[in-house]
């Protein structure tokens, strides 16, 4: 579909999309490998596995599923310590503060959804400062169903009191892309995010696909947040 310029509302996936949060994921990772007994593993190793939650991860690290007796314990102790370790090294990924200082300025409500659960997601925003900036913060446990169902994007365009063929939501994997196609939002692939080596983005059939988070600024016209000044 078109993407509106500017969009009424711009929504994005949490991990890979607006957060680099894969050093802190691959730390609880490797110091769960440690406290079982394993070797660390390469960083370029874990971080396409990222976007895909704590289940791939475990799968990485151990080759086990949650059906495996082995699984609960591993993931449980990956979480805790990824939960401690929310923000040691995550930073938002270059060019999206100026995306939402722009989207501000031209008084464009922003967003997240994300898989993330909420405990992870709400402290981790927080740690970020970036709270009561957020005009929806929609988890992966907020609704009875996570994407790539569309009713989490759904429910952050009506938080932001925005209609879904207004708003753009942006994200680094297939399931974002579905979620906003089934929800009738404007979609955009960030192909800068957590990506496996066989993925081609250009299979997800984003309405456009950017390579840095500046790219948006033109893609949506905000392109300066400074026009909006005055």
């Amino acid at each position: 579909m078109p993407i509106p310029k500017p969009p009424g509302g711009l929504l994005f996936d949490l991990d890979g999309t607006f957060a680099d949060t894969a050093p802190d994921l691959a730390y609880a990772l490797n110091q769960t490998l440690a406290h079982f007994g394993r070797s660390a593993l390469p960083f370029e190793q874990i971080r396409p596995v990222v976007s895909h939650g704590g289940v791939a991860l475990i799968k990485l690290g151990f080759g086990l599923t949650p059906e495996d007796a082995a699984y609960p314990p591993r993931r449980e102790h990956l979480l805790q310590v990824y939960q401690d370790n929310l923000a040691r090294h995550t930073t938002l990924f270059d060019g999206i503060e100026a995306v939402i200082d722009a989207s501000e300025a031209a008084g464009i409500p922003w967003g997240i959804v994300t898989n993330k659960p909420g405990w992870l997601t709400d402290p981790l925003m927080a740690a970020l400062g970036l709270t009561a900036r957020a005009g929806a913060i929609v988890s992966g446990d907020t609704c009875a169903r996570a994407k790539p169902h569309p009713d989490p994007v759904l429910h952050a365009c009506r938080l932001l009191g925005v209609p879904p063929q207004q708003c753009v939501y942006v994200g680094d994997a297939r399931r974002d892309i579905q979620a906003g196609q089934a929800a009738g939002t404007a979609t955009v692939g960030a192909t800068f995010g957590y990506l496996m080596d066989d993925e081609d983005p250009a299979d997800w059939q984003a309405d456009a696909l950017i390579d840095h988070a500046s790219e948006l600024l033109p893609l949506l016209a905000l392109d300066s947040a400074d026009r909006y000044v005055g």
